[in-house]
């Protein structure tokens, strides 16, 4: 028997919902249908352990492997069955739990595993139909689901600490009573306390040398950029990407020329997400290139699917500028958060972690 959690079924959700529709549409920045953008689909393209399979939309479906049809099934099966699981997913209150009454249909189309097998970030592969081109064209999508928990677009590590120089003459005492802070909230209370003494933070370098070279790679004053995005998280209410980068914008750290309102750090931002989305890893060498044809697949809540893709890529930046915010993940894992001297200097560690907005 199947057992997996939210998201897990959620990939077998957009497996049966796609096939019964027929079609995907285009989402916009609020997650909303652009209605003159769908694509209709010709055929799903699923890996399984036991073979590749292809699941092709006409009148019915057609589930092909090793170009042999091994059964026809009728839309309306699909679309009852994406209704069923839909319901179940939202219903469940375990962490992960099991889908019996869809166990036969999903045997029946040659599913046997809830996520695709895969070496890549692609959970699913669609072939469309492009109005445009009049061709078929392959692409490759990662689902997000918004019927669990939200998902993280960059996850923490050691490998996402951005290091500070403490500027001011700070004493062995009160590095102590700043490390000693544990009330909710530690570690903006730990920054304001320096703040409050005349500390200040400035940015030294990334942790990792990588991930600095894969930021530099995607644009030379991301690292900067950046480090001034996680100082003002942790420093203020604020932790949606848009609003962070309004405020960057408005201390213009990089002195940038504003004379005639070029969205500088706006669109260097866009250009990191977009990268992180499609594939850069921040303990990897990023060479920019993407995994298949880069795309996300959203589950929305009341269960509709959109699709955000490389094809249509100004929608595709604005989903993610506007639907992503940092995140505080453990310090103790990820060892930041606290004030340490190296050769008489004092440093302090922030870590970038984004998770998407539900």
């Amino acid at each position: 028997m199947l057992k997996g959690n939210k998201g897990e079924w959620s990939e077998v959700y957009t497996l049966l919902k796609l096939l019964g529709d027929k079609e995907i549409y285009i989402g916009d920045k609020n997650l909303n249908k652009i209605p003159k953008l769908l694509y209709p689909i010709i055929k799903i393209l699923r890996d399984e352990s036991n073979g590749s399979f292809e699941y092709c939309v006409k009148d019915r479906i057609k589930i092909i492997k090793d170009d042999q049809e091994l059964i026809s099934i009728s839309l309306k099966e699909f679309k009852v069955k994406a209704k069923l699981l839909l319901n179940k997913i939202k219903e469940s209150d375990e962490t992960t739990f099991e889908v019996p009454e869809i166990k036969n249909f999903l045997a029946k189309i040659k599913c046997i595993s809830l996520k695709a097998k895969s070496s890549v970030k692609t959970d699913i592969r669609i072939v469309i139909h492009d109005s445009k081109t009049n061709l078929q064209s392959e692409l490759g999508f990662s689902i997000k689901s918004q019927l669990g928990s939200p998902s993280t677009l960059l996850n923490a590590g050691k490998t996402t600490n951005f290091i500070y120089k403490i500027k001011g003459n700070i004493t062995s005492n009160i590095v102590n009573k700043i490390n000693h802070i544990e009330m909710n909230g530690k570690i903006k209370s730990r920054i304001e306390e320096m703040q409050n003494k005349g500390f200040s933070l400035n940015f030294n370098k990334t942790e990792k040398d990588v991930f600095n070279n894969n930021l530099v790679l995607i644009d030379s004053r991301l690292p900067n950029i950046l480090a001034e995005i996680v100082k003002i998280y942790y420093s203020s209410d604020k932790s949606k990407i848009v609003d962070l980068i309004k405020k960057v914008e408005q201390n213009n750290p990089l002195n940038f020329d504003n004379t005639h309102n070029h969205k500088y750090y706006e669109y260097k931002i866009k250009k990191f997400l977009t990268e992180t989305a499609l594939g850069m890893m921040p303990a990897k060498v990023w060479e920019g290139k993407y995994d298949a044809t880069g795309g996300y697949l959203i589950v929305k809540d009341d269960g509709d699917i959109l699709a955000y893709h490389m094809y249509n890529r100004n929608e595709f930046e604005d989903y993610l500028y506007y639907n992503t915010k940092l995140d505080t993940a453990s310090s103790s894992r990820h060892d930041f958060g606290k004030i340490y001297e190296v050769n008489g200097e004092h440093f302090f560690k922030l870590n970038l972690q984004i998770r998407f907005v539900k």
